[in-house]
């Protein structure tokens, strides 16, 4: 089965489907869908997460790209789900959640090759969605969980964790997959927060600080910054101009990020 699975695959599509029954109990199990959620797979595949999910009784909404899983997807589980179960042929990136009655959970075996920029457009609607459950990359998952002073802590960590609270779920190997990426994976869970983005100013203002800072982790953020914020501003939110990027707090980042937002609203 795993080998036909494999055949199936399109390189194109970043296609790797999931076969480990124990990482999808998992998976269900961290998600653990109630009859009154509304969940949303991204790239169900050949459904080794659907069955699951159209179990629970949940109202469940499939997006899924490639053509030639439409007709099984729709034999299996669309038609089974009734009026509870729908399927969007369609690129996730073009799709537009807020037409979805939220809010929405979401799980998804990820593409890699669209996974930062899907997490951003989710994230960019987090008060539409209670939580994300996906599998990415495990260096991705690890650079999103990162905290300072870790060597991958980074400019994705900071700006995920401005927004939501995330928690690194389970490793996930290569040979959990059909075919077999060349690369680990991890599930990693995170939750939109509403408290969080309204400590945030201006989120465009966020990105340029935060890419700025790192732009060269390994120089000071006095140097960094010397040709936008000058010594002092760094200082007024308790940053040593001579720290490098990657020993400052999210917090901290949204605080300077704030303050130039104020003098640049001037």
């Amino acid at each position: 089965m795993s080998k036909l699975l494999a055949r199936s695959a399109r390189k194109r599509f970043g296609q790797n489907f999931l076969i480990d029954m124990r990482v999808i109990d998992t998976i269900l199990a961290s998600i653990s869908p109630t009859p009154t959620d509304h969940v949303v797979e991204i790239g169900p595949g050949h459904g080794a997460i659907t069955e699951g999910l159209l179990a629970s009784g949940c109202n469940l909404t499939m997006i899924e790209l490639d053509r030639d899983l439409i007709p099984q997807l729709m034999a299996n589980f669309v038609s089974q789900g009734v009026d509870r179960c729908r399927l969007i042929n369609e690129d996730v990136l073009k799709v537009d959640f807020r037409t979805l009655s939220g809010p929405l959970r979401v799980v998804g075996n990820l593409p890699y090759n669209i996974s930062t920029p899907l997490l951003f457009k989710l994230l960019g609607n987090g008060d539409h969605f209670t939580d994300i459950h996906v599998m990415l990359q495990k260096e991705v998952v690890k650079r999103i969980c990162s905290i300072p002073g870790d060597p991958a802590y980074g400019r994705l960590g900071v700006m995920i964790q401005a927004l939501a609270e995330v928690e690194m779920l389970i490793d996930v190997p290569p040979e959990s997959f059909a075919p077999a990426p060349k690369v680990d994976s991890g599930v990693i869970r995170i939750i939109p927060r509403a408290n969080l983005r309204e400590k945030i100013n201006d989120y465009a203002v966020l990105e340029r600080v935060v890419k700025t800072a790192f732009s060269q982790r390994r120089k000071t953020l006095r140097n960094n910054f010397k040709e936008w914020i000058p010594a002092n501003e760094l200082e007024a939110v308790g940053i040593n101009p001579n720290d490098r990027p990657e020993i400052v707090p999210v917090k901290t980042f949204v605080a300077l990020a704030n303050q130039i937002a104020k003098i640049e609203a001037i």
